[in-house]
């Protein structure tokens, strides 16, 4: 079975997307350019032994994505304990909402967003009581 082991987030502005990830997640980095040989930094998104995996920003190859344009990707989605202070954080941080909270009935919180970069990334809380 082939099974999910890293992530790569294009970014056009490489400070700005640290930021916004380090400032809404708590994700940390780590300068990989050289063995990538263009920008890319390795994302920490949690301790070793918590599940989940860790993944990268990388300097973004082509054009931005275009505002309202479908998803032409994967979009990640990251588990969060308070989906509401989450959101704050991105929206304080530069993001948007791209479909707002929703519940999934009996099982979680879920909501799509923006990044600085354009990029749709999802956001979900685990809650028995959504409804």
């Amino acid at each position: 079975m082939g099974r999910l082991v890293h992530f790569e987030i294009h970014v056009d502005d490489m400070g700005r997307a640290k930021q916004f990830y380090g400032e809404v997640f708590g994700w940390a980095f780590e300068d990989w350019s050289e063995y990538a040989g263009m920008p890319y930094f390795g994302a920490v998104t949690g301790g070793a032994n918590e599940p989940g995996i860790n993944g990268a920003l990388m300097q973004r190859q082509g054009p931005s994505p275009e505002p309202g344009q479908a998803v032409n990707g994967y979009a990640c989605t990251m588990g969060v304990e308070d989906y509401d202070s989450t959101e704050a954080k991105i929206l304080e941080n530069g993001g948007k909402v791209a479909l707002p909270k929703y519940a999934l009935p009996g099982m979680a919180w879920q909501g799509y967003y923006m990044d600085t970069e354009g990029n749709v990334f999802g956001i979900h809380q685990p809650d028995v009581n959504a409804k």
